[in-house]
């Protein structure tokens, strides 16, 4: 069953939405971007479906100034009590729940790991983390990388710089971008994130896409030992064929 909830973030109202299932395990989505508690191409409400089915209950939300809420919104870095708010009302409102996995993709799952310990969430469960902050409109350097090496492995592609037919401009600031790493600062967000990221956190990346690829490449420099699931997709919101039964798995076998 699916229950819509109003509840208080200081003096503004927020509103949810819960999907009801008996499982002791609760999911709190928390949304992207500005995005409203739908999500892309309905993913979110599709993926709390399919979860509940499963047993799990989900609860999701608009946070201030976005949808069906009041308020102003002030973005992902701004959402603590947003977080709280909502994970207070998820309990209330499920009272058989023993404990809640946060869920976010993009900078929600970098405001989970920012406020969630706070906000009495006992896991993370994050998709493509926003760590890498961007300075110009390229790719961040570990996606152009990625671009490039999957390029260097197709033939189609050494024939079309042969006849004239790459951007030799765009393949250039590419490389430069890439020796340099001007483009991004990997410093202050990165270092906020991961000194404050869960161990037993699990990040699930969509393979090719570029704030995915970001993400891999800074953890692996700071040789973080958490675990990594990988879907086969280029899309971000998980939107092409078979890529939401894959996330709900995903998911589902952490919960």
């Amino acid at each position: 069953m699916r229950e819509l909830i109003a509840f208080d973030c200081a003096s503004d109202t927020l509103l949810g939405t819960l999907d009801t299932a008996e499982g002791k395990t609760g999911v709190l989505i928390v949304s992207g971007g500005n995005e409203i508690r739908i999500g892309a191409h309905r993913g979110m409400a599709s993926l709390a479906a399919r979860l509940a089915a499963a047993g799990i209950p989900v609860f999701r939300f608009d946070r201030r100034g976005i949808g069906d809420s009041s308020g102003e919104n002030g973005g992902y870095a701004s959402s603590g009590p947003d977080i709280a708010a909502a994970a207070a009302a998820f309990r209330e409102h499920a009272p058989s729940l023993e404990h809640i996995v946060g869920f976010g993709n993009c900078d929600a799952a970098t405001a989970l790991v920012l406020f969630g310990r706070e906000a009495g969430i006992d896991r993370l469960i994050l998709s493509n983390p926003w760590v890498i902050e961007p300075a110009d409109d390229l790719p961040p350097a570990a996606a152009i990388r990625a671009r490039y090496a999957e390029r260097l492995r197709d033939p189609r592609e050494w024939r079309r710089l042969l006849t004239g037919g790459v951007n030799i401009g765009k393949l250039f600031n590419g490389l430069m971008k890439i020796a340099a790493r001007s483009g991004e600062d990997s410093g202050d967000l990165a270092t906020r994130f991961f000194s404050r990221l869960p161990r037993d956190t699990t990040v699930i990346l969509a393979a090719r896409d570029a704030t995915a690829q970001a993400f891999a490449a800074e953890a692996e420099r700071r040789r973080w030992p958490g675990a990594i699931v990988r879907i086969d997709t280029a899309s971000h919101s998980y939107a092409r064929t078979g890529d939401a039964d894959a996330l709900a798995e995903a998911i589902a076998r952490v919960c």
